[in-house]
């Protein structure tokens, strides 16, 4: 920015990538409906806490979203094939605490600054590490503990695969890189702060790691 701004005797702020508020958790994607009912106890359990619950399709939002409206928990999808008008009363609902749950696709989020998200989940991967970091990182805003919790399956990765192969051949090859990422990341047996640390560059303290998982 400062380059093609030519942009002279400006002063840059740099902060850490390592929220130590939030906690990062993947979880096996034995099945959808495992998954499912694993989501549902998991938000059961916080007693109507914020929440966002991240899915590839629309369809995907919108069949969670009933599921946990069956159980009690106050949800609604959020999507790009919604009209306007409902997306911008959904959003609305959620910053006044009507709604307690957004389920949605990656057409959710930007420019939202609710502070006392709890949680994040990611029903599906995301794409990217980049991705993964920018969506979790809507939790715990507030400084206060968020759980992001993702569900992973080679199935999922190999969907995403297939979207690359009708991409352009560079779009294709990085596309594979950072999926490749991602399964690193998932498939990583230690601690998950010190992979997203390294991942952008930035030096990992296990000392002062704050994520109480014993794998530091």
């Amino acid at each position: 920015i400062m380059k093609n701004l030519d942009m002279k005797n400006v002063s840059s702020f740099v902060s850490s990538f390592n929220r130590d508020n939030l906690f990062y958790e993947v979880r096996p994607k034995v099945s959808k409906a495992q998954a499912i009912k694993q989501i549902v106890q998991f938000i059961q359990e916080l007693n109507g806490e914020s929440g966002i619950i991240y899915a590839q399709s629309r369809k995907s939002t919108e069949e969670l979203a009933e599921i946990l409206n069956v159980n009690g928990i106050n949800a609604a999808p959020y999507h790009a094939g919604l009209e306007a008008k409902v997306r911008a009363k959904v959003q609305d609902d959620f910053l006044m605490e009507e709604i307690d749950v957004i389920v949605a696709t990656i057409a959710f989020g930007m420019g939202i600054d609710k502070p006392d998200v709890r949680f994040v989940i990611h029903y599906d991967i995301p794409k990217s590490i980049e991705n993964y970091y920018q969506e979790t990182g809507r939790g715990g805003r507030d400084g206060l503990d968020g759980h992001c919790l993702a569900f992973y399956s080679y199935h999922d990765i190999m969907i995403l695969e297939k979207f690359l192969r009708d991409k352009p051949a560079a779009e294709r090859e990085m596309g594979a890189q950072l999926l490749g990422e991602v399964v690193a990341y998932a498939e990583w047996a230690s601690c998950r702060r010190r992979f997203l640390l390294h991942y952008f560059g930035e030096e990992f303290d296990a000392e002062n790691c704050a994520c109480m998982c014993d794998n530091c």
